[in-house]
């Protein structure tokens, strides 16, 4: 009868035990959820939480572990472009359905649907402004807006704003971070590839400086057109840049990969990136690059002939 007694409160002290974690659980989450929303951010690579207003201030760079984390293009634009100085481009283009796509759903309710989600048009947002008081043209890519993928209307706001930059004398720089061309366009997605580098030429024939930023990740038709035509080449580190997967080139080949395949470290090492820029120093080495290329101011020829006459009048 006693050991009846004892282990039935052994049993309610184990029960007493159990609800007090089951308690003490529940007022731990009720804690997290207190927390406001993206108040602290936790680093995918090394795991240390940040609070986020300082992790922006840090340009969204982990200060343990120097991880970039990804950037959407309005903020990336507010770390390149002075103040104040940014003028959109071809705002008012937008994308269309002309294959009538589908896959799980519709192409047309896709585009909607990720348009409301993020407020993008498109993949890109393109413009005119300043870095350090340089002027320059600039395209930023979105990797939110379906993978930054590129579209007719990625290509065509790009092209246009080369054509004005080449109209300019302006430099153009471009932030890539896309998986490629939009398959949901097919073959007019791939048109882009040609056309953009087509208006890169012409940039180039007018002996213009043209700069592009490989970012985390930077893959398919977009590596295998303007994002490797830069006259100088730069990348952020650890970025993914390649052209088909690894997983896919590794079934081709049927060999395993070094792990560091296709970093920004690997491609520089190999001579495809010209320099790999932490991004809390990128806004000051293209500010410093533009400067170095901006186009030399010649003499006109009628000034250089009063030149010579007076010259030759002075030393009669």
């Amino acid at each position: 009868m006693a050991n009846n007694e004892e282990s039935r409160g052994l049993k309610s002290l184990f029960d007493w035990f159990a609800n007090r974690r089951k308690s003490g659980s529940t007022s731990l989450e009720r804690q997290e959820r207190d927390i406001a929303d993206g108040l602290w951010h936790k680093c995918s690579k090394c795991g240390v939480l940040a609070y986020t207003k300082d992790l922006k201030a840090n340009q969204m760079v982990c200060v343990e572990c120097g991880h970039h984390n990804r950037v959407d293009s309005d903020e990336r634009i507010r770390q390149l472009i002075d103040h104040n100085t940014w003028k959109p481009l071809d705002e008012h283009l937008r994308p269309t359905d002309p294959l009538e796509f589908r896959d799980r759903k519709l192409y047309s309710d896709r585009l909607r649907e990720t348009q409301d989600k993020i407020g993008l048009i498109d993949a890109v947002k393109t413009g005119l402004g300043q870095i350090n008081g340089l002027p320059i043209a600039l395209g930023v890519m979105d990797f939110r807006f379906m993978g930054g993928s590129m579209g007719s209307v990625v290509g065509e706001k790009l092209t246009r704003m080369i054509e004005q930059a080449t109209q300019r004398r302006y430099p153009v720089v471009i932030v890539c971070a896309s998986g490629g061309a939009r398959m949901q366009e097919g073959m007019l997605s791939l048109m882009q590839m040609a056309k953009i580098s087509a208006a890169l030429q012409r940039h180039k024939d007018a002996r213009l400086l043209y700069i592009p930023v490989l970012t985390n990740p930077t893959t398919g038709g977009v590596t295998a057109s303007f994002a490797m035509l830069g006259d100088i080449t730069l990348a952020e580190p650890k970025a993914t840049i390649g052209f088909a997967g690894r997983r896919v080139i590794e079934q081709t080949l049927r060999e395993k990969l070094p792990d560091n395949f296709q970093t920004a470290e690997d491609l520089l090492q190999h001579g495809f990136v010209d320099d790999i820029v932490p991004r809390t120093q990128l806004k000051n080495i293209l500010a410093r690059l533009i400067a170095l290329h901006q186009p030399v101011l010649t003499t006109p020829p009628m000034v250089l002939w009063e030149t010579m006459s007076l010259t030759s009048t002075a030393a009669e």
